[in-house]
């Protein structure tokens, strides 16, 4: 069994309010629950981050299913790679909207995120949009 981690920026197609974010993700969690993958999904100023875990064909298909999503565009690959274990499996699909209260909390990776996530900005720090999930996906974690 091959483990993957794929880590992706996106920006939607307008801003989404948190009931269409919530519909989002619950399609998501009945997908991801189908096919054992977990993850976490950040969601910011009409952009998103989305770290997904899984074996090798289960992530192909999440990606299809991901790169035909019409509520995104810009998709952008950050990494793919094989992991040996997960490090976001307390959920099939974590989620946190990210707004002014986080940018106070976490001044560091405000900038990555208060306008929204940029794949240059966060791909030309290696292992940032990794720490930034896992904060968030800890944090959520800890209440």
């Amino acid at each position: 069994m091959a483990l993957e981690q794929l880590i992706y920026v996106s920006t939607a197609v307008r801003e989404m309010s948190r009931i269409e974010l919530e519909t989002l993700l619950e399609g998501a969690v009945r997908f991801n629950n189908a096919h054992q993958l977990t993850g976490m999904l950040l969601y910011a100023e009409g952009s998103f981050l989305q770290v997904i875990e899984g074996e090798t064909a289960d992530m192909d298909a999440v990606f299809e299913r991901i790169s035909r999503d019409p509520q995104h565009h810009s998709l952008q690959v950050l990494i793919r790679t094989p992991i040996s274990v997960r490090s976001f499996s307390a959920w099939h699909m974590g989620f946190r909207m990210l707004g002014q209260k986080e940018v106070e909390e976490h001044p560091g990776f405000a900038p990555f995120f208060e306008k929204g996530f940029d794949a240059a900005s966060i791909g030309a720090h290696e292992g940032l949009a990794w720490r930034i999930l896992k904060e968030f996906a800890d944090s959520q974690q800890r209440g």
